[in-house]
């Protein structure tokens, strides 16, 4: 099991194998239990699990947390609105993804 403290820096290998207990995510992003838990209910992250006794998480959740702290602290948006704010911002993500493959195919086909 990973040290409890560790925080999450350059370089750390990011996996979606779930380690993490509540009270290890706490203190790893510095947020409350109540918090991660209104997180969880917006659909902001999922963990595995039935209830808070078993859920896990993996340091993929780390990433996600400190995005949705940073709209709430940067923009005063409460979890609903970071909610809404990162399904937006993953939705603009995947269309630049897209539309990025478009051109890259458009230029190929454009060549011959």
């Amino acid at each position: 099991m990973p040290d409890k403290k560790q925080q999450l820096a350059a370089g750390d290998l990011v996996t979606k194998t779930p380690e993490l207990t509540l009270a290890d995510l706490c203190e790893s992003c510095g947020l409350t239990e109540e918090l991660i838990t209104t997180y969880v209910a917006e659909g902001i992250i999922e963990p595995q699990g039935s209830d808070k006794v078993h859920w896990r998480f993996s340091r993929i959740h780390l990433i996600k947390i400190h995005r949705a702290s940073r709209l709430e602290r940067d923009l005063g948006l409460n979890a609903a609105g970071v909610a809404l704010a990162l399904d937006l911002m993953d939705q603009l993500n995947e269309l630049k993804r897209r539309l990025l493959q478009y051109e890259r195919h458009g230029e190929t086909n454009n060549g011959l």
